[in-house]
């Protein structure tokens, strides 16, 4: 099962990089690939079991639903319900993390999921690249302008 990763360092607290992330329906304020994204069901962004319907830049849609939101631990990990991509058993978790000697934010964004192997490595680049870590750059951008 492969693991694709993203991480980076971002010039703002913990605390503002949680509070930025850690609203499940707020991905399209940062994420340059999210043009939208409605909760279903009246949910909340902070509600474990909310289904967010998020839609890609390129028109695609992908309905996720929140598994975890852990404030102690700043993480949340989500399960993709429906998307235009070749997956099963797609499950991602986002973490921030103190880096302590600067007051800066560590985040870590990775997934597991199951795929034809003919496709495994373009969708790893795909999530690795072009949603985690361009995901991430946006982040950076947002918080610090």
């Amino acid at each position: 099962m492969p693991k694709p990763y993203a991480s980076a360092v971002i010039d703002a607290s913990t605390e503002d990089v949680w509070q930025a992330v850690r609203e499940f329906n707020g991905l399209p304020n940062w994420h340059p690939g999210i043009g939208a994204s409605e909760l279903e069901d009246s949910a909340r962004g902070s509600e474990v079991g909310a289904i967010r319907k998020l839609t890609l830049a390129d028109g695609g849609i992908v309905r996720e639903r929140l598994v975890t939101l852990d404030d102690t631990e700043r993480s949340y990990t989500y399960d993709i319900l429906d998307s235009p991509f070749p997956i099963r058993s797609y499950r991602a978790t986002m973490r921030v993390r103190p880096v302590t000697a600067t007051g800066q934010a560590f985040v870590e964004w990775w997934t597991h999921f199951e795929s034809e192997a003919a496709e495994e490595e373009r969708l790893v680049a795909t999530f690795a690249d072009g949603v985690f870590a361009a995901g991430l750059t946006g982040l950076g951008r947002y918080l610090t302008g």
